[in-house]
Order: C-alpha cells, then sequence, then structure tokens
C-alpha cells in the first residue's frame, strides 16, 4: 500500500510565507528531541516544499526550507562518528546542488549566519534569509571523507565511492563561483581551502610538461590554480589555521611536481618548523605530510642531505606510518582505549592520499647510505665518531650479527649489501644491488621519472663511491693518477677533478694536485691504524687523569692520628686549573 501523505494544512486554511514559516518552525521544533521519527520530519519538510511550490510563495521560503531538509537529512544520522547511509548520501548531495542553484538563481536574495531569526524578511525585498551554505558544503566534504573511510582499500566499493569526488569538487566549485561575487573575504578563504584539500595531493602530468616547455606557459594547471588559491589566503585570511593548511598544500603541491627550489624557500619562509607543535593533530600530520613530500623531491633532485634531513624526524622512531595517518601502530607500554582508538582512527586519512611507507624509507635508507659510507670511511678510527642515521647503523648491525647472510630479498637487505659493496669501493655491484628488476618494481618505478631517478642515483653511487674508495684506501698510495680513477669509477675527468678538489678545500684528505701529470699526491699526515689508537688511548688516559684529580680536590683529607684534619688548602698548591697548567708545561718541554 502507498504511504498516505502527511497533512500540512486544513481545508479552509489560508496558505501564505507566514502559515508556511509558522509550520516549518513547528516541525523543527521537534528537532533532537528524544523519540523524534526523523524520517517523517524529512517527509513532512518534503511535503511542505511541495506546498510552496504550489502556492508560489518565493524564492526566500523555498531556500529557507531547503536549508531545513538537508540538516535532516544530517541529522537521521544518529552517531557523528558513524557514516551516512549511501542513499541519504546520494540525496543530500542532490538537494546541495539544487539549493546552490537556487542561490546563484536569485543574487539579489542575502543569506548568511549574521541575519537573525527576527530580521529575516521572506516576503519584501530585500530577500533576507538565515543559514549558511559554506557550513552545509564543509559538513558534505567531512562525510563524503567518513564514507571512503567506511569502505575496505581494496575494494570495488572504495572506487565507486570515490567517484564521488567529482560530483563533491562541482559542488565545491559551484559554492566557490557564488561566493565570490557574494560572498565575505573570510568565507572565500574557507571555500578555497576547501577546493585546496581537493587539489594538493594529486599530481598533473600538464604541469609537469609545461614545466620542461612541452605545453604552452599560458595554459592553466592545477600549479598555477594552487597558487592563486593560497596567495588569496596568505593575504586576506585572518585565522592561522587557514594560513597553515593553505602554507603546507601550496609546498605539497609544488613539491609533487618537482619546484624544489620553491617549495624550499616557502617552507623556510613560513618558519613553520618553531610553532607547528601548536596547532591542531590535523594540521600537524599534514606537516609531516608535507616534509615528506619535500624530502622525495629533494631526492629526485640529487639534493641527498637535504632529503635525509626532510625524513629524518619521521623515520628515525619507526613510527612513520603513524605520524603520517596511515594507519595504527600496536602500543608497547600501555593498550589505547577504546576511545582514543576511535579518536585516532578518525584522524586517518583516506587510502588514496597515502604516501608508499616502503618507498619512503628506501629514499631514506640510500640517502643515509650515501652520507654515512663515506663518512665512516673518513673516520674510521675515530673516538668520537657520531652517528648520522640511528636506523641506517641498526640496519647494518641486524645484517653483522647474522651468520650466515644470504643473498638480499627485501628493500633493506638490498640497501643493506649495497652498503657493504659501497663499503669495498665496489661501485658496480652497489649500483647493481640497487637499481635492479626486483628493485625497481618495489620501488623507482613508483616514482613519475623513473629513468630520470635511476640516472641520478647511478650518478650518486659513483660519486660517493670514488670518496669511499679515496678515504679508505688513501693511505695505500704516495699518489694516484686521476685518469685511473675516472677509468675505474667510469667518470667524467672533471667530474674526478671536481669531487677530489673540493674534498683537499674541505680537508677531507691532506693531498694535493699535480696538474701536469694528473696525479693525486698524498702528504701522508694521517695517523696509521696503529697510531690512531695510540692517540685514543692517550686521550683516554689524560681524561681519567683529569677526573681523578677533580675528584680529590673536592674531597676532604684527614691528618694522620685524625687530628687537625679539614678541607685541603688549595692555596698551598695552586688551584686545580694552576697545576693542570704546570702539567701541561712540562709534557711539552718534554
Amino acid at each position: 500500500m502507498p504511504m498516505e501523505k502527511p497533512k500540512m494544512f486544513g481545508k479552509d486554511d489560508e496558505i501564505n510565507v507566514q502559515s508556511v514559516h509558522k509550520k516549518l518552525n513547528e516541525i523543527m521544533a521537534a528537532r533532537g528531541k528524544k523519540g523524534t521519527d526523523r524520517k517523517e520530519q524529512i517527509e513532512l519538510l518534503h511535503e511542505l516544499m511541495n506546498v510552496s511550490d504550489e502556492n508560489n510563495l518565493g524564492p526566500a521560503i523555498r531556500i529557507k526550507i531547503q536549508f531545513n531538509i538537508i540538516m535532516s537529512i544530517y541529522d537521521y544520522n544518529p552517531s557523528v562518528s558513524d557514516p551516512m547511509k549511501v542513499e541519504l548520501w546520494d540525496k543530500v548531495l542532490i538537494k546541495i546542488n539544487e539549493l546552490l542553484d537556487m542561490m546563484i538563481a536569485h543574487p539579489d536574495l542575502v543569506i548568511g549566519e549574521h541575519i537573525t531569526e527576527e530580521s529575516e524578511s521572506l516576503e519584501t525585498a530585500p530577500l533576507l534569509v538565515r543559514g549558511c551554505a559554506l557550513t552545509i558544503v564543509e559538513r558534505m566534504d567531512e562525510e563524503f571523507i567518513k564514507l571512503l573511510k567506511a569502505c575496505d582499500a581494496h575494494s570495488n566499493e572504495y572506487i565507486v565511492r570515490l567517484r564521488d569526488e567529482i560530483r563533491v569538487c562541482a559542488i565545491i566549485d559551484k559554492l566557490l563561483k557564488y561566493e565570490e561575487e557574494n560572498g565575505m573575504p573570510s568565507d572565500i578563504c574557507r571555500i578555497y581551502l576547501r577546493k585546496i584539500e581537493h587539489l594538493y595531493y594529486k599530481y598533473e602530468p600538464r604541469a609537469a610538461k609545461q614545466a620542461v616547455g612541452e605545453i604552452p606557459k599560458t595554459d592553466d594547471t592545477s600549479v598555477e590554480e594552487m597558487d592563486r588559491l593560497c596567495k588569496y589566503i596568505y593575504v586576506r585570511d585572518n585565522t592561522d589555521r587557514l594560513r597553515t593548511r593553505a602554507v603546507l598544500c601550496h609546498i605539497y603541491h609544488m613539491s609533487l611536481h618537482d619546484k624544489w627550489y620553491e617549495a624550499r624557500d616557502l617552507m623556510l619562509m613560513a618558519h613553520l618548523q618553531e610553532t607547528i607543535h601548536h596547532s591542531d593533530l590535523p594540521t600537524q600530520i599534514l606537516y609531516n605530510r608535507t616534509m615528506v613530500q619535500l624530502g622525495l623531491c629533494a631526492f629526485r633532485h640529487g639534493n641527498i642531505r637535504e632529503a635525509h634531513n626532510a625524513l629524518l624526524d619521521i623515520q628515525s622512531g619507526g613510527r612513520a606510518k603513524e605520524l603520517l595517518a596511515q594507519g595504527l601502530l600496536p602500543q608497547r607500554q600501555h593498550e589505547r582505549t577504546t576511545e582514543q582508538e576511535k579518536q585516532e582512527k578518525q584522524r586517518q586519512i583516506p587510502f588514496h592520499q597515502h604516501i608508499n611507507l616502503e618507498m619512503l624509507e628506501c629514499v631514506y635508507l640510500v640517502s643515509a647510505m650515501l652520507i654515512e659510507i663515506p663518512y665512516m670511511a673518513a673516520h674510521e678510527f675515530d673516538a668520537r665518531r657520531r652517528m648520522i642515521s640511528k636506523s641506517f647503523h641498526h640496519q647494518l648491525k641486524n645484517s653483522e650479527r647474522q651468520s650466515l647472510v644470504g643473498p638480499p630479498e627485501s628493500m633493506r637487505e638490498h640497501v643493506v649489501a649495497a652498503s657493504k659493496a659501497m663499503r669495498n669501493g665496489n661501485w658496480k655491484q652497489c649500483r647493481n644491488l640497487l637499481l635492479n628488476d626486483k628493485m625497481n618494481s618495489k620501488v623507482w618505478d613508483l616514482f613519475h621519472e623513473p629513468d630520470r631517478v635511476r640516472t641520478m642515483l647511478g650518478g650518486k653511487i659513483q660519486e660517493e663511491s670514488l670518496r669511499t674508495y679515496l678515504f679508505t684506501y688513501s693511505h695505500v698510495y704516495d699518489s694516484i693518477s686521476l685518469i685511473k680513477l675516472s677509468e675505474m669509477f667510469e667518470l667524467l675527468h672533471g667530474t674526478v677533478h671536481a669531487i677530489i678538489s673540493k674534498m683537499i678545500i674541505n680537508e677531507e684528505i691532506m693531498a694535493s694536485l699535480d696538474e701536469p701529470t694528473s696525479c693525486l699526491v698524498m702528504h701522508r699526515t694521517e695517523p696509521s691504524s696503529l697510531q690512531s689508537l695510540s692517540l685514543q688511548l692517550a686521550d683516554k688516559l689524560y681524561n681519567l687523569v683529569e677526573n681523578n684529580e677533580r675528584i680529590l680536590d673536592q674531597k676532604p683529607f684527614f691528618a694522620r692520628g685524625m687530628q687537625g684534619g679539614g678541607y685541603r688548602d688549595r692555596r698551598e698548591k695552586g688551584s686545580w686549573g694552576e697545576r693542570r697548567d704546570r702539567r701541561d708545561q712540562r709534557r711539552d718541554r718534554d
């Protein structure tokens, strides 16, 4: 049996704007109360809309009813954390589209939260309606994210739901156009940020082609659009949060499109490193994601040290997955409560925005290898040698502990095996371990221009292997030919000359270049391994004597027979510092 439509007005009742508005207030008065049938409330509002249309009561009352229909659909879901039902989601998208079409069709009608219920004008010009379309669209965007998180990321359902992003973005664009013509700067900033958050993580091949000159500069790409939207927020926004998020999204998008210098300069100018810990958690997650993308961009450009520094904080604790909000890690010390776990899950980002964690770890470990291996070779006998990357050393130690090391299988094993090959000066084996079919499918093919990355990495391995070779074996040579080094490492003569010149300038090796013979002449000033160990022993003994004397100075002494004891008068033999100076002078004379 078809459901009977609910009766709104009696047969003889006069239907006008006031009576419809009164009826609307009666229906909405029950909103949120215990025992209210939410489904019936939506049906009543639809019937009221039909009554308004049949009697041609004007656009103002229609827009007001439409606002309330949308809010009632949102209210239908009792739990804020749970996603909407799919049929209600489709319905709310249609209703929001209808509402925006009504608003655009009547530009003289003023809508805003600043209008009070008393000052509303639904019949006479100027038409004033209380409501905020921006709040409705922001809520729609949040519901869309909830729907995505509720789906299994590897199912067809996720892809079907993700297709709705086109409809969501179309609604945001429609409201954006309306706000640009009629809205306040603060509202325009809010809708611009919604647009930015749907745009910043997407790679556009056209923008990459434009950068190399394949597409004319006049063509509009996502990079130009991001630039325009973000610059408006920088100038007009009064709240720190919107500006901070806009800056981070802007840096992320530029990093994604290989604009390394612009992204790095904007990050340095924003000074976010000092203030980000005061921000809310979603903004801190966005900061972590941006730093990771900046590090990957630096790596693609061959700036290995910058890439390592950018990824260090994320990778050093082994909590990259949690810091990027891409999943929860089990806690060792204490279990999460149900409420904490619920909050953590709400903060997770949708699967299509994830950054590949294996690629991220590989880039970090390779960057650490290219910095750490030459450093270890240069400071082999240095007692004060510090660790640059703890996680890289952890991987090396794990490998050394194993009694039997087989051929590398995982990504980490490939990097460790490559590090050992580089340590021995075998650059070809190092390159083959990092650049092979298995590593290509796991990591390097995930980059947008994989061939360029592989070429860059191959060159870096050759250069750093040359440096490592010189650090390790310089004590064996009296002189070595640059031409021979160039042939050994398959590098251009000019590149070898530049690398060695830089090492001499930075006093990394004690040598000089003999230009006529193209030779590197060693000065033999570095101590041998036995001399280095002797110097370390002398340093440790010297520190032991100093500590002993310092402790002796602080302790009271007692005379023989326990008579007349007390604290030693330091003036008798001079202060500890004076005695140390005298001892140093005696040692210098000897």
